[in-house]
């Protein structure tokens, strides 16, 4: 086995080698192809694109391509292309990065998880909602990968107490051997080998059904706010590079359409695999409820209620940092919520952004005393002189804040500037008069559909890097509000459910071992297609109301018409050079 490991790790490294070497000289001919300039630009998009989706270079370093290709390629400066890795938008992000490491340092996120847990109950269905919501509402302010990783060793332990310290499948197997042996030398009734056999299948599937659900809510969970996830930022700065005077989307509005969404889809995807792994039964609702049953839910109950006891009282820096956080969310939410005016009204327009305001609150971290403060200490000239030490410190920030991502974002900001400066987008919408007559609700339906199959199979971060500047062209040649396409496309690279693969949350899952890829591939089909339908629902209803995209808005009319000037001028250039032939 170890040299079985060896060999696929040499081919692996000579794969990223072959990559590495030859998507450069395969790329070529992209360059004659494509006039001088989006020609060199596509070149070093589909380049990236290769890079992220086969991981030949680490994620975070590909993004760093831009700054050395634009330059020497002619695309752009250096100095347009490296701000883009430092944008408002970058610290906005980075603020929740920070916030959530300060929760996670005083264990704020596990006391608030068991105390979910202790309120939902301990019957299967009721446990799995429990782990749903309590994960879906951690990831909305930590990362999906982190919400994962801290939700299954809870999960696992209430599974051990409910179902002992074993590994189901093998159990299960076994187990049949042994009846099978006990029915041929005993000749024990058939019926109670059967029910027998049906409890194991029942444990298994219980097994599945938590282990599984842990990871799509993180998924679902992470659409629901900005700083949720990684695609949701990259709308954002697209955005404000695409559109500049775009100023719709923003904390406030993108929670109220985004959290109910995420409610919705939240519900049905409990009841969709309470259903398929015996959560619910819908023929037995009256069954009686056997005492081996009973008993495990007895002692999942106790394994809850010992791990919030060994908390311990609640600390004042776990009070002091959920205090923080609700400021944080009430900040960001109030600061121009568009249905009122907000509290950034009282400073000069334009001057706050959610930056500003997650960037202040998180400063107030580094010096705020993590014990509670004594005033006698003031005016005690005996009192010893000692340090007190902050709610975060910044060597914890360093080690646990995921800094890749932030390059990871500017790569995909900086991507989408070379786009817009280039005439790539412009020349990719040129190429979509195909797709003009597609009705818009359709169009919504057929990109989330598109893009949630491509992000199986790579980066979200990297999809929705390469697909927002073609969603927003075709949103002009369709004349419909940007937002009507750009934002579906941003949700559906999150609604990657199928494969262990598709997100490092899903990955963490099935390394537990308990999981197939046949539980999550059948899992996942149908929330996918939930995903869908649900998307083009709220895009056709409340999102309407609180994006306007009834009315094709004024900013993307500024842009069109850019657009429109740069064709002709294009078309100009190619005349004037085709009479000197």
């Amino acid at each position: 086995m170890a040299a079985l490991g060896a060999l696929v790790k040499k081919v692996w490294s000579v794969r990223r080698f072959v990559v590495l070497l030859c998507a450069p000289l395969a790329l070529v001919p992209v360059l004659l192809s494509l006039p001088p300039k989006e020609g060199r630009c596509l070149y070093v998009i589909l380049l990236m694109a290769l890079y992220w989706c086969t991981e030949a270079l680490p994620l975070a370093v590909t993004a760093l391509l831009p700054i050395v290709l634009f330059p020497f390629l002619g695309i752009l400066p250096s100095n347009k292309v490296c701000p883009q890795y430092f944008l408002d938008t970058n610290f906005l992000f980075l603020s929740g990065l920070i916030m959530a490491s300060a929760i996670e340092e005083w264990n704020l996120h596990r006391r608030i998880a068991l105390r979910v847990l202790m309120l939902v109950g301990v019957q299967p269905a009721r446990l799995i909602l429990g782990m749903m919501l309590t994960t879906s509402f951690l990831s909305m302010w930590l990362s999906n990968t982190a919400s994962t990783a801290m939700m299954l060793p809870i999960a696992n332990a209430i599974l051990k107490s409910l179902f002992g310290e074993k590994d189901t499948s093998k159990d299960m197997n076994r187990e049949n051997e042994e009846n099978q042996d006990l029915t041929e030398e005993k000749e024990v009734a058939s019926d109670a080998l059967s029910d027998l056999k049906k409890e194991e299948e029942y444990k298994t599937n219980i097994w599945k059904g938590f282990l599984i659900s842990i990871p799509y809510a993180a998924s679902i969970g992470g659409t629901a706010t900005l700083t949720g996830t990684a695609p949701n930022l990259i709308l954002l700065g697209q955005l404000k590079s695409y559109f500049p005077e775009c100023d719709v989307v923003n904390f406030g509005s993108w929670f109220m359409f985004a959290f109910p969404l995420m409610l919705i889809f939240l519900l049905l995807g409990w009841l969709w695999i309470s259903i398929l792994y015996g959560g619910i039964n819908l023929r037995g609702w009256r069954t009686k409820k056997s005492n081996i049953r009973a008993d495990a839910e007895a002692r999942a109950r106790e394994v809850i209620k010992e791990d919030y006891q060994k908390l311990g009282p609640t600390k004042f820096a776990e009070q002091a940092i959920f205090f923080f956080f609700c400021m944080f969310a009430i900040m960001l939410f109030s600061r121009d919520p568009k249905f009122i005016p907000g509290w950034a009204s009282l400073f000069a327009p334009g001057f706050i952004s959610d930056a500003v305001t997650g960037i202040t609150i998180v400063i107030i971290l580094f010096f705020f005393p993590s014990q509670k403060p004594s005033f006698r200490w003031w005016f005690d000239l005996k009192a010893p002189n000692t340090e007190t030490q902050p709610l975060l410190t910044w060597r914890k920030a360093q080690e646990t804040v995921p800094w890749n991502i932030i390059l990871l974002l500017g790569g995909g900001f900086a991507m989408a500037k070379g786009c817009e400066e280039s005439g790539l987008s412009v020349w990719i919408g040129g190429r979509l008069h195909p797709l003009e007559g597609v009705p818009p609700p359709v169009a919504v339906i057929l990109i989330t559909i598109v893009i949630a199959l491509f992000t199986e199979f790579a980066s979200n971060t990297a999809t929705i890097i390469i697909f927002l500047p073609v969603l927003a062209e075709l949103a002009i040649r369709l004349k419909v509000n940007p937002l009507y396409l750009m934002i579906p496309g941003t949700i559906g690279c999150s609604y990657a459910f199928m494969l262990p693969v598709s997100t490092p949350p899903n990955s963490i899952a099935f390394s537990s071992g308990h999981l197939m890829v046949k539980d999550m591939a059948r899992t996942g089909l149908l929330m996918n297609l939930m995903g869908v339908l649900l998307l083009s629902l709220a895009m056709n209803t409340w999102a309407k109301s609180i994006f306007q995209l009834g009315t094709f808005p004024a900013w993307a009319n500024i842009h069109a018409e850019n657009t429109t000037s740069f064709l002709a001028a294009v078309e100009n250039v190619t005349l004037s050079a085709l009479n000197k032939i």
